[in-house]
């Protein structure tokens, strides 16, 4: 990523909208959508993403598709003050975690779980909690979703190493 303070304009903020909404436009439609020509759209989004405003493209795939039909939360609590970097290097390790962050309030971390079935999520539950630095845990299992379009709820799954790995 380039750290160069780079403008960034109305209407990059229209090409990043309609990137996020479909990333499959094409930039003719988007220059039309917006009084550009694809080539002018084609260099502000070679600028977006030289300067780390556009970080990539996916696909969002249907969880369930992936056998992925469990879903949850875990609030994470470590003994002492586990370092973002070591949480970080664990949780990698996981295919059924699709996002981690640190948190304020009681908890240190947030993990967000995908697994196949309950069975599954109790043994990624297990495994979490025989870390060393894990003091305990509190799991939320997710019902539905109250706005189901939203990227949450595909959760942005990518078909990446391990995830269709289902053990």
């Amino acid at each position: 990523m380039n750290s160069r303070t780079t403008p960034f304009d109305d209407l990059d903020r229209k090409i990043v909208t309609a990137l996020m909404t479909n990333a499959r436009t094409s930039f003719a439609e988007i220059g039309a959508e917006i009084g550009l020509s694809s080539t002018a759209v084609k260099r502000r989004v070679d600028r977006l993403r030289e300067t780390g405003v556009i970080t990539g493209f996916t696909a969002t795939v249907r969880p369930a598709a992936l056998g992925w039909r469990t879903e949850a939360y875990v609030e994470v609590y470590c003994e002492g003050a586990a370092p973002p970097r070591r949480l970080a290097e664990v949780v990698r390790g996981y295919p059924e975690i699709r996002a981690a962050m640190t948190v304020t309030g009681g908890a240190d971390a947030l993990l967000h779980v995908r697994a196949r079935d309950v069975e599954h999520f109790e043994e990624v539950l297990e495994r979490i909690r025989a870390e060393p630095f894990i003091r305990k845990t509190i799991s939320v299992m997710v019902l539905s979703h109250l706005i189901p379009d939203s990227a949450e709820a595909g959760a942005g799954l990518l078909a990446h190493e391990g995830a269709a790995d289902l053990r």
